[in-house]
């Protein structure tokens, strides 16, 4: 329904009959992919500054840390996506907020993967 000027309500004929899905889940898909990517550029900078998590993060000796930061990073990716989604499947939320989080933690891990920025962690 939309408001008139007169202030009557009146029908908006493209929108008869359509059902509102909650956007919950796009909420849940959006913040899991920015702490996805906070992840991965967390993990990339640790594994610079400690060379213990540089060491844990080596999965597979060919490849080196790489292979558990982006291991762990996928792990992370679909835990919480599945448990935020699980959270908020049926809520009605506003997701323009949870683009803007999820795109300030895009950037942030995406800072967290210049090698300008990482390398100003090695001991």
């Amino acid at each position: 329904m939309t408001v008139q000027p007169d202030g009557a309500d009146a029908p908006v004929p493209e929108l008869e009959g359509r059902i509102d899905k909650p956007e919950g889940p796009i909420k849940a898909a959006l913040l899991a992919v920015g702490i996805g990517a906070f992840t991965l550029g967390l993990l990339t900078t640790c594994a610079e500054a400690n060379e213990a998590v540089k060491d844990f993060l080596d999965f597979y000796g060919p490849v080196g840390p790489l292979s558990g930061k982006t291991t762990v990073t996928v792990v992370v990716w679909l835990v919480v996506w599945g448990v935020l989604h699980l959270a908020y499947r049926k809520q009605e939320v506003e997701s323009r907020k949870a683009l803007a989080v999820s795109l300030v933690l895009i950037g942030l891990g995406l800072l967290g993967t210049f090698p300008v920025f990482f390398t100003a962690f090695a001991p």
